[in-house]
């Protein structure tokens, strides 16, 4: 073979390559664009959607519809089933009629504890020793009572105790000290950070500020409440006693 035939036969191999590259590609593009223009399912939402809203919740109330668009109108992370947002929670408004994406969510655990925040609640940050507080005991997700004594008039010393809250969750657990650990009176107190009604807030700030209080661990599961009871001295040494143990206790008192 001489060296201009052989020229011509890698020319004409290589034009069939380009040729065959040229049609791939047009014939790939083509396939693009007609399944660019084919319609996909997404869903968008049916109404305004605040943020800091549940995935769970924005499914509960209907607030999302299907739809059907173009697919290279697509934005992308739009969700094609609700179930991709039911454990997220809302980061940015989502408005009527945009397409719902899961880059306007977070995670609970991303979002902090705003995200477990809705309507009338409110986190209320609890200061307290940490005895008071359960620290070591508490975790995030538990709930607690909360037992406070009161004393009513500050001209005589009685004071009175009940449970002034039930079933509050716990947002952020006191955090422990170790015992090898030198700390300054100030360091040894903790906090605790409650989620709780803005109704119930002023009721726990006055027991803070004007009496004792102290943290009750709840069962993680069918707990229930006994009666409601309200207890001093007097009642805690007269409980079960009868007849002639009280006119004794009675006399007792007098006696001192």
């Amino acid at each position: 073979m001489t060296y201009r035939v052989r020229n011509i036969t890698i020319a004409v191999a290589l034009a069939v390559v380009a040729a065959l590259l040229t049609s791939f590609y047009v014939t790939n593009y083509q396939r693009n664009v007609r399944k660019d223009e084919t319609n996909v399912p997404v869903f968008v939402a049916k109404h305004d959607i605040p943020s800091g809203t549940s995935g769970a919740d924005i499914v509960r109330k209907g607030l999302l519809e299907k739809s059907e668009i173009v697919r290279r109108n697509v934005v992308p992370g739009a969700i094609s089933n609700p179930a991709q947002i039911d454990e997220l929670v809302a980061t940015q408004a989502i408005y009527a009629g945009e397409q719902v994406t899961t880059r306007r969510f977070a995670t609970p655990a991303q979002r902090g504890i705003r995200a477990q925040l809705t309507g009338a609640m409110r986190a209320f940050q609890l200061p307290g020793d940490q005895h008071q507080l359960l620290a070591g005991i508490l975790k995030e997700g538990d709930r607690v009572d909360v037992v406070a004594s009161i004393q009513i008039n500050p001209n005589i010393d009685i004071w009175y105790t009940r449970t002034i809250l039930r079933d509050i969750e716990v947002l952020k657990a006191p955090v422990v000290h170790s015992t090898g650990e030198k700390l300054s009176p100030r360091a040894q107190n903790a906090f605790v950070v409650l989620a709780i009604a803005d109704s119930q807030i002023p009721k726990l700030f006055h027991a803070q500020r004007h009496g004792e209080f102290s943290l009750e661990l709840r069962p993680p599961v069918k707990s229930s409440d006994s009666p409601e009871s309200v207890q001093s001295g007097a009642s805690i040494l007269t409980d079960g006693l009868r007849g002639t143990q009280l006119q004794q206790l009675a006399r007792g008192v007098e006696n001192e």
